[in-house]
């Protein structure tokens, strides 16, 4: 692969000019916040965690799972507490836009993962052409319980130029994006994948 062809990924500096250009779009944005290579996100207030469990006592895959959590608000200055072993589903506080030749990562942050905060990294990846909250799974692998706060940092997204815009970026047709345009933590949507078969 020539060195012309090699994703590279965006400096601060390429990241404020891509801002600045309206090809990166980050509402809100704090400029405080652009780091050497990424920007930082902060936790919304809204989270999706999952109900107590009841016969069949698994998750199918196949069905409709929105009914497997509840959305819980976070109070402003009252913290959620995540317990050991618990696992929720949050958002970003900001709105995402991304231009059909930029893909963006999306990683926890080294300070929350060093108290056993872990965000899912399943989640951090983010197509070009998204358009939309990014929802994040976080775990707590401690011992104890840690405090999330509305609006505090949860996570960096960097982003890395492709070789050549994407023929079918996120949220094209013939793609189903089944999370385009989400402004809310949102549950996952697998079971359309069988429906899409059946039809």
């Amino acid at each position: 692969m020539a060195a012309s062809e090699v994703a590279m990924v965006l400096s601060d500096r390429t990241i404020k000019e891509e801002i600045a250009r309206g090809r990166i779009i980050i509402d809100p944005l704090d400029p405080a916040y652009i780091q050497p290579a990424s920007v930082d996100v902060r936790l919304d207030s809204r989270l999706l965690v999952f109900r107590d469990w009841h016969p069949p006592f698994y998750i199918d895959v196949k069905q409709n799972l929105e009914g497997l959590t509840e959305a819980v608000e976070i109070e402003d200055e009252k913290p959620f507490l995540l317990q050991p072993g618990e696992f929720v589903l949050v958002s970003t506080l900001e709105d995402i836009t991304l231009p059909d030749d930029i893909v963006g990562r999306l990683e926890g942050k080294s300070s929350l993962g060093r108290i056993g905060l872990l965000i899912n990294s399943t989640a951090g990846y983010v197509d070009p052409g998204w358009r939309g909250r990014l929802t994040m799974e976080l775990s707590n692998v401690a011992k104890v319980p840690i405090t999330l706060y509305s609006g505090m940092k949860i996570g960096q997204i960097s982003f890395l130029r492709l070789t050549t815009a994407a023929e079918r970026p996120y949220g094209d047709k013939s793609l189903g994006s089944r999370y385009q345009g989400q402004t809310e933590t949102t549950a996952s949507r697998l079971y359309q994948d069988f429906e899409n078969k059946s039809s």
